[in-house]
């Protein structure tokens, strides 16, 4: 304590003003902490000190105010941690001394510390003067008008259960007679018994807390204790409580009605399941103040697991009464909250119909299961009832029983069951947004509508594999009732009716017209309903969701246009003008952007006479924004690159000469070149941070523009046959002064070395005179993420040009790798986490590239480089494949040296790399496996480990007899490996089947780690 002495003294002298209820709030933490001075006899200067300052006006500042809140906080928790502290607690409680909320509740969290991390060490004594110390302080409330605060209740349950945890099996197996005696039908005693029954649930039962295997024997134990002894004493006590305060304390009935829900789930359903036990929580149905938690006790009760023709009996004789009582009348009940927790226990119910029905079905119990179904038929008429219902969250409640209703349907291939139709035009109902949705800033209500829709569209699918002609049917009337009449209709008919044709094609399979014949004569519904979709005018319709709808809709179903092209001029002119790309709504406008690259990709072949017309319209969208244009664009940066990929398909998919199409793409790209130019200028000589990340964003969104329209080519459409390489060319010339760009580097970069990738692709190898200037630019000042993003770009021109590249890469071979080896010798803080990350993946990366150009056949560059430098790359190799703890890296180390070892292995080989086999590669392979990170039970682990085992069998390959001898005379005897295993590990390595060693390696390694 004599810590905390100073800190209060010093107020004394403090004078910043603090605010009123700080203030308070520190005078409520003093009074406790004043309680636990007497509490514990704390010495007289300290009680002193304290009083001195109660005894001060002078204010205090908020950071002394925290520091003490901070210092008490940790006192207490030694307070907690203390031998006899407990006691103490347990006489305050048991004794009722203080009145102080704050303090009985720390009492109590003192107790329950002690109960749960110490009760092993207790004695007898203490033991039992824990559970005197409880049962007292519950005959204390019996006795007092008021209860206690509901925390401290609910704390004081937790240390009921806890203790109950620790002893009902040993101390005190009475327990709960001990407690029903003692409380009787106090109101305050009963209240603290049903939340001790929730807490000793909470510890005992809840699936969602894990427990140790342990944990779970006990509990499996005092759950099968109570069933036999107690069980039916507690279910009597609920009944008393149920029927006692039904009318005088709801908030009573209540929590018993939880307890009851979550005791059934393990207890003897027969217990609760019976006359008198239902028509009191049947009666309790029509109390409103008890009637949701009535409703979900029932659920809980239906939930019950048991067998299915009891359930069956369980449902019918439950909604027998519930029906009698007036409760499936849904259109007369007002209240929405109770109807959504109605409509939960009709859908368990439901539910548990459907899996009697399967179970029974599946059992071969005919009469039963014809039973079950006719169960199943009657409760129909209620299903769509609250399906249909205004509110979303009551309907939601009842999509599980539906859906399963119609997977019932779908079996028993029996489409004349109630409702089929009905259920359709429900759900088409229900699929409509309501009038309050807010498209322009949509929240948590309209996500959760979203969601229902997704719900509703399972249900419609399943409807399509039921019945899809009835389905095709519905939806076509809707559809065209909605379309003839669209310019009076709202904008909620509208869009659902255009949602349903679109949801259509995924729900319905090709066999019911999912699809588009050229032949008039099978002419589709589906068919009917597009070509009245496009020609209707509808695409004019001003509102947000039914224009999205329309061209989500044209673009889904893009193969129509192939059966009827005449309808693109139209469709193309809704797309490019107010109506699509230039709406005033940007939510639109970006959607659109999207769907028509995609509408363009399909249907190209059909706009050969609009592509310059097309490529006129979409100029200004094309455009780079400067940083200082401070007009709003029409489209977003990533919304341009769909226009700009866009504007590629359709030049190089024309049917142009090539001279046309250089001649297009050439104005396509060299307003970007050109505004590329000024603006790097620019950049090289600003100033202001901010500034320059608005150039360099701006410089990076005209490269990704160039580099997205060469997604237009193929290997029918090359560049060179377009005649655009020179086009390319230019453009990469433009570029790559960026590189050496001295601010903003990162961005550049990588801006650049993404449009190489896509050159190297496109360009084939004219890109090659450019790649030694890059790489040098690069290398240059490079982080551990440059060089990891620029390993890819030259495996990629190593995998693609090989040979053509070879001098290449001899040259720039050894300052990449160490400028690796440089990054990843600095030095980092033990707990920087990200550094650590950053080096794992560059390391990933470096070895990733040395298997590339050993895969290549490209041993030349390795071996070119020098003696000391191939020895100092084949180290890294081997510390990758042994030292670092990284699977993914391992596996690549020994991918390598086993293409080393086939290269350069074999008596032809190169000079001194046999006694490096020996030397290192052998070791490697026993080494790696016996470290204590080399995990055998990861699947990444074991893929590694049957590389090393083809690496061992590679050397067998390569040396013969020669390596099976070093094993058994020097390798293996070195580790003290038997002579019979020895022996074992040389007859499978000389075995043609690989798949034998690698599972005999896995073997032989697991029995070593033992």
């Amino acid at each position: 304590m004599c810590q905390l002495c100073v800190p209060f003294l010093t107020l004394v002298s403090l004078s910043a003003p603090v605010s009123l209820s700080l203030c308070f709030c520190f005078s409520l933490s003093l009074l406790l902490f004043l309680s636990l001075c007497s509490c514990f006899s704390l010495s007289a200067s300290v009680s002193l000190s304290l009083l001195l300052f109660l005894s001060l006006s002078a204010p205090v500042s908020l950071s002394l105010l925290l520091f003490l809140s901070a210092s008490a906080m940790v006192y207490f928790e030694q307070l907690k941690e203390s031998q006899d502290a407990w006691e103490v607690c347990a006489e305050a409680l048991a004794k009722g001394i203080y009145s102080d909320d704050h303090v009985k509740f720390f009492c109590f969290q003192v107790l329950e510390h002690q109960i749960k991390y110490r009760h092993g060490g207790l004695s007898p004594a203490q033991q039992q003067l824990i559970r005197e110390t409880l049962m007292k302080w519950l005959q204390g409330q019996l006795m007092n008008s008021q209860p206690e605060k509901p925390f401290i209740r609910n704390k004081a349950a937790q240390v009921f259960a806890l203790t109950f945890v620790m002893e009902y099996l040993t101390h005190w197996p009475k327990f709960f007679f001990d407690l029903l005696s003692l409380v009787g039908l106090n109101p305050h005693g009963v209240d603290v018994y049903l939340r001790t029954l929730m807490a000793i649930d909470a510890e005992v039962v809840d699936r969602d807390i894990l427990h140790s295997p342990e944990e779970v024997r006990r509990n499996t134990l005092i759950k099968d204790g109570m069933r036999e002894q107690v069980i039916p004493s507690l279910v009597e006590s609920w009944y008393q409580i149920l029927g006692a305060y039904q009318q005088s304390h709801p908030e009573i009935t209540c929590q018993c009605l939880e307890v009851v829900g979550a005791y059934v789930s393990w207890i003897d359903l027969n217990l609760i399941a019976n006359d008198r036990f239902v028509n009191l929580l049947l009666s309790q149905m029509s109390v409103e103040d008890l009637r949701e938690e009535a409703c979900d006790c029932l659920f809980e009760i239906v939930n019950k697991g048991m067998d299915p023709t009891d359930k069956t009996k369980l449902v019918e004789s439950l909604c027998q009464v519930l029906q009698s009582a007036g409760f499936f009348n849904v259109d007369q009940e007002e209240d929405v909250d109770f109807l959504a927790k109605f409509s939960r226990l009709v859908n368990g119910m439901g539910q548990s119909l459907v899996l009697s029905w399967t179970k029974l079905a599946k059992g071969g119990d005919v009469k039963a299961a014809a039973e079950a179904l006719r169960a199943l038929e009657t409760k129909v008429p209620l299903l769509l009832q609250l399906l249909v219902h205004d509110d979303d969250d009551i309907s939601a409640n009842i999509v599980g029983f539906c859906y399963d209703y119609l997977n019932v349907l779908k079996q028993v291939r029996y489409t004349l069951l109630v409702g089929n139709m009905d259920v359709m035009l429900a759900v088409m109902k229900k699929l409509t947004y309501d009038e309050e949705y807010n498209f322009d800033n949509e929240g948590e209500d309209e996500a959760m509508f979203v969601e229902y829709r997704k719900q509703l569209k399972m249900l419609l699918d399943r409807l399509a594999q039921v019945s899809p002609d009835l389905l095709l049917e519905a939806v076509g009337r809707v559809f065209n009732n909605t379309i003839q009449r669209w310019q009076t209709a709202s904008f909620m008919e509208v869009e659902v009716a255009i949602r349903l044709l679109y949801m259509l094609g995924e729900a319905l399979p090709a066999s019911h017209g999912a699809h588009f014949s050229g032949d008039t004569a099978k002419t589709s519904a589906l068919q009917d309903m597009m070509r009245t979709l496009v020609s209707s005018g509808l695409s004019g319709y001003q509102h947000t969701s039914v224009s999205l709808e329309f061209f989500e809709t044209v673009v889904r179903y893009d193969k129509f246009f192939l059966v009827e092209p005449q309808h693109i001029p139209n469709v193309l002119m809704s797309f490019l003008d107010h109506r699509g790309l230039r709406h005033s709504s940007p939510k639109v406008r970006s959607r659109v952007a999207y769907l028509f690259s995609r509408f363009v990709k399909t249907l190209h072949k059909h706009m050969n006479s609009f592509i310059e017309d097309i490529l006129s319209r979409i100029q200004d969208l094309l455009e780079l924004a400067p940083p200082e244009n401070g007009f709003p664009a029409l489209l977003t940066s990533d919304d341009q690159l769909f226009i700009f990929e866009t504007a590629g398909v359709l030049i190089v998919h024309g049917e142009s000469p090539a001279e046309r199409k250089q001649a297009l793409m050439r104005s396509l790209l060299t307003p970007l070149t050109d505004a590329f130019r000024l603006l790097l200028a620019k950049l090289a000589s600003e100033r202001e941070e901010e500034r320059q990340a608005a150039l360099a964003d701006c410089l990076s969104h005209a490269v990704g523009f160039a580099s997205r329209t060469s997604k237009a080519f193929s290997n029918k459409q090359t560049v060179k046959q377009c005649g655009c390489t020179e086009v390319y060319r230019d453009c990469l010339q433009t570029f790559l002064p960026a590189l050496s760009c001295p601010v903003q580097r990162g961005s550049l970069r990588s801006a650049v070395r993404s449009f190489l990738h896509r050159m190297i692709i496109c360009l084939e190898e004219e890109v090659l005179p450019f790649v030694p200037a890059a790489s040098e630019h690069m290398l240059k000042d490079c982080e551990a993420k440059d060089l990891q993003e620029f390993i890819p770009l030259i495996s990629q021109i190593t995998a693609k040009f090989k040979d053509q590249v070879s001098p290449f890469l001899q040259q720039v071979f050894m300052p990449l790798v160490l400028a690796i080896f440089e990054v990843l010798c600095r030095p980092a803080e033990d707990n920087d986490q990200a550094a650590a990350l950053e080096k794992q993946m560059l390391r990933r990366s470096y070895f990733t590239f040395i298997q590339t150009i050993t895969s290549s056949g490209m041993n030349e560059v390795l071996a070119n480089q020098g003696v000391e430098n191939v020895e100092r790359v084949l180290f890294t190799i081997i510390q990758g494949a042994v030292d670092f703890p990284d699977p993914i890296a391992q596996k690549t180390c020994f991918i390598i040296l086993s293409k080393l070892v086939e290269l350069w292995g074999g008596k032809d080989g190169m000079a001194g790399f046999p006694d490096f086999i020996y030397k290192h590669i052998v070791p490697a392979c026993f080494l790696a496996p016996l470290k204590p990170s080399f995990d055998l039970t990861d699947a990444q682990t074991v893929l590694t480990l049957s590389e090393c085992a083809l690496t061992l069998k590679m050397i067998h390959l390569r040396r013969g007899p020669e390596f099976i001898q070093y094993l058994q005379q020097e390798y293996l005897p070195s580790l003290q490996v038997s002579p019979e295993i020895t022996q074992e590990v040389c007859q499978v390595l000389q075995q043609p089947d690989a798949k034998v060693l690698k599972n005999y390696m896995k073997a032989f390694f697991q029995r070593a780690k033992l």
